[in-house]
């Protein structure tokens, strides 16, 4: 028989945690993207915008959020062949909107940005089991488009 026939690769199991909706939950979901990135094969090579894109997603979910008090934050990361998926999922139904550029004296409003220079593709749908939305990017391992 000519050639051989190979496997496909196969994702890594998807790695999910809870936060609260806490200032300091961005630096906990970025030491857990660190730790799930460093357990797979060649994972260092999402890892700079990953980082970025996690951050400004989980910041997101806890300042702009309108949840009730107590609900948390999901975040959920799974390797794919060719892309790391982010996803962070909060109990607020509300569509972010990119916002206009922000000017260089605003000190805040380039997260949604940001978002979408660093993700070959990012997007915001309901969540299928439970109220609010699904933030999320795919992450190639080249970097920023």
């Amino acid at each position: 028989m000519p050639g051989s026939l190979e496997k496909p690769p196969i994702p890594a199991d998807p790695f999910s945690w809870w936060l609260p909706r806490h200032r300091k939950s961005a630096g906990f979901a970025r030491r857990l993207l660190r730790t799930f990135l460093a357990q797979q094969a060649n994972g260092e090579r999402f890892l700079e915008s990953a980082e970025l894109v996690l951050g400004e997603l989980v910041t997101n979910a806890v300042l702009h959020a309108k949840t009730p008090p107590g609900r948390l934050i999901f975040i959920r990361f799974e390797l794919r062949p060719s892309a790391l998926r982010i996803e962070v999922h909060d109990a607020d139904a509300g569509r972010p909107a990119l916002p206009f550029p922000a000017s260089p004296h605003d000190e805040a409003g380039r997260g949604l940005w940001l978002v979408s220079q660093l993700s070959t593709d990012w997007g915001c749908c309901p969540r299928t089991l439970g109220p609010g939305k699904i933030m999320w990017a795919l992450i190639d391992g080249e970097g920023a488009r």
